[in-house]
C-alpha cells in the first residue's frame, strides 16, 4: 500500500505533461489566457509534488523510479516547450525573428536542464533558470514594441549561460520571508491578470513588474550584501 501511495506521487508529477498538453492545445487556438491557466495548474503541481514526495519517502520506497528525471521531463514541457511555442506564435514579436527565437528558447532550455551545475551552493540558480512560462506571461501582459520584446527574449537566452545568482523562490534561505510573501502576492496578481484576460488594471501590471524585478535582482543583491559584510 505504501508503494502504491508513493507511485501516486509520480503520477501527480507526470500529470504536469497533461496540463502542458492542454496548454499547448489552447495556444494552437490562440487562446492565450487558457494556455496560462493550464500552465498555472502545472506550476501548482510542481510546487507541491516535491514536498509530498519527501514526506512519503518516495525515493526510498521506489528507488527504480527517478523523481528528479521525471520532474525534468515535465518541467521542460511546461517551463520551456509550451512557452517557446507561445513566444514563436503569439504575434508579439517581429515575424522574421519570432520562430528563430522560439527555437532558441527550446534549445537553450534543453541545454540548461542538462547542466549539472545549474544550482549554486546557496540554492540560487546559476543564470536565468529557463522560467520561460513567466517570461511569456510578462510578454503577453506588457505587449512591448515587437523589437523590444525580441530583444528581451534574446537577452534572457544569453543570461541562461551567464553565471549570476537567480534566487530560488522557496529554497534560498536569505530573505526567505519577503521572497515567499512576494511570490504569493505575485501569484494572486497573476491569477487576477488571467481573470482580466491578460489586460488587468495598471496597478496590477505595475505590481507584477516590481515583483518580477525583485526576483531578477534579489540573487545579485544578496551576493553584493554578503561581500560587503565580509569586507
Amino acid at each position: 500500500m505504501l508503494r502504491v501511495t508513493a507511485f501516486s506521487v509520480h503520477i501527480l508529477t507526470a500529470s504536469g505533461v497533461l496540463w502542458g498538453l492542454l496548454a499547448l492545445m489552447a495556444a494552437v487556438r490562440n487562446d492565450w489566457t487558457w494556455m496560462f491557466w493550464w500552465l498555472a495548474i502545472a506550476l501548482v503541481v510542481d510546487a507541491i509534488d516535491g514536498p509530498i514526495a519527501r514526506r512519503l519517502k518516495v525515493a526510498e520506497l521506489l528507488p527504480q523510479w527517478s523523481g528528479d528525471s521525471l520532474d525534468f521531463v515535465v518541467d521542460f514541457v511546461t517551463y520551456v516547450f509550451v512557452p517557446a511555442y507561445a513566444i514563436a506564435a503569439g504575434g508579439l514579436l517581429p515575424d522574421m525573428v519570432a520562430v528563430p527565437l522560439g527555437a532558441l528558447v527550446a534549445m537553450t532550455g534543453a541545454l540548461y536542464f542538462a547542466d549539472t551545475c545549474m544550482k549554486m551552493s546557496d540554492n540560487c540558480f546559476r543564470g536565468f533558470p529557463v522560467l520561460w512560462n513567466a517570461a511569456a506571461f510578462y510578454l503577453f501582459l506588457l505587449k512591448p514594441a515587437p523589437w523590444l520584446g525580441a530583444a528581451g527574449i534574446a537577452l534572457l537566452v544569453v543570461l541562461t549561460f551567464v553565471s549570476f545568482p537567480f534566487i530560488h523562490p522557496i529554497r534560498v534561505v536569505r530573505w526567505r520571508k519577503i521572497t515567499l510573501v512576494l511570490g504569493a502576492l505575485g501569484a494572486v496578481l497573476a491569477f487576477t491578470t488571467l481573470l482580466y484576460d491578460l489586460d488587468p488594471p495598471s496597478l496590477v501590471a505595475l505590481a507584477l513588474i516590481a515583483i518580477g524585478l525583485y526576483f531578477c535582482a534579489a540573487g545579485l543583491l544578496q551576493r553584493l550584501s554578503r561581500e560587503n559584510l565580509h569586507d
